[in-house]
């Protein structure tokens, strides 16, 4: 595929394991670059492989090369946050023959009223002859289950909430319907951004002592028409209609009972881990809302 200035370059795509990627997220239908393949491939991704960040909450480096990311998230059951989620579906849209632009958000959902966060999220610009689109399977609880078009205002439905985009100073904001209501998930422009820009956010989210993905557990994966979400020690299972129910879990040997079950998470066998995990059972202010994607709530 041609690649322009604007294009995300991704080294080592040429080693891409499309074959192993597909069977990860049982995809069986069409390899072609096609408005109907994005949407089966994104709802299939953010179905299978879940979002969660137990490497930088146990003080785990989060390597964003793509050999990395497939020997996590393709042959180990485990999944990542939206850096490690976007650069992988971004490969496998491009070794479809997808023309793919990589862009970055702040983050709106639960930030307090006139705040302004850095840019700590990422999220995908695909261009089809039928317009542009954007993706993105690494927003945690409130993942857009299908792409949306970049047109201004328009409901449009995906398989879980309905979304869309409404202009935002000099550039968009994303939003989905919950409860009946319309909801910010972030704010972001098409600046195009590439690989060593988002190195540069993953070393902060994932490392600085202020950034919620160092202080809480945070786990998703939509299954069975609900939201699946797992924020420190709290269950919350969202069904379509926003009815929820949620639960805490007691124990290390509980949390890794739910990671294993509900969210099919091989968490790592470590000291590092285990003790992240007693970490989140301890009562504990909340990180500041804002810093970056999180379970739905």
């Amino acid at each position: 595929m041609e690649q322009n200035q604007d294009t995300l370059q991704l080294r080592g795509l040429e080693a891409f394991d499309l074959d192993a990627y597909c069977q990860r997220i049982a995809y069986h239908g069409e390899r072609s670059p096609t408005l109907a393949t994005l949407r089966e491939l994104q709802w299939r991704h953010i179905s299978a492989i879940p979002f969660e960040n137990l490497a930088s909450l146990s003080g785990q480096p989060v390597p964003l090369g793509l050999a990395a990311l497939q020997a996590k998230m393709l042959y180990a059951r485990r999944g990542g946050y939206c850096f490690e989620h976007n650069l992988l579906f971004a490969a496998a849209l491009q070794r479809l023959g997808f023309r793919v632009t990589g862009l970055a958000a702040r983050v709106l959902w639960k930030a307090p009223p006139g705040s302004t966060g850095a840019r700590t999220h990422m999220l995908l610009r695909i261009d089809l002859p039928e317009g542009s689109w954007l993706a993105d399977t690494g927003f945690g609880g409130n993942s857009p289950t299908g792409p949306l078009e970049l047109v201004a205002g328009r409901e449009q439905a995906t398989p879980l909430e309905p979304g869309r985009l409404v202009p935002a100073g000099a550039g968009w904001q994303i939003e989905l319907r919950l409860g009946g209501d319309w909801q910010p998930l972030y704010r972001f422009d098409l600046q195009p951004q590439q690989h060593i820009d988002y190195q540069v956010a993953n070393w902060y989210v994932s490392t600085h002592p202020a950034s919620r993905f160092v202080q809480a557990l945070l786990v998703a994966r939509p299954a069975d028409g609900q939201r699946r979400t797992l924020f420190n020690n709290e269950l919350r299972l969202r069904a379509a209609d926003g009815t929820a129910t949620r639960r805490q879990l007691a124990s290390v040997r509980e949390l890794r009972e739910v990671l294993e079950g509900l969210f099919d998470i091989e968490a790592p066998a470590t000291a590092e881990t285990d003790a992240a995990l007693a970490r989140v059972l301890e009562p504990a202010t909340a990180p500041p809302a804002g810093a970056g994607a999180v379970p739905a709530r």
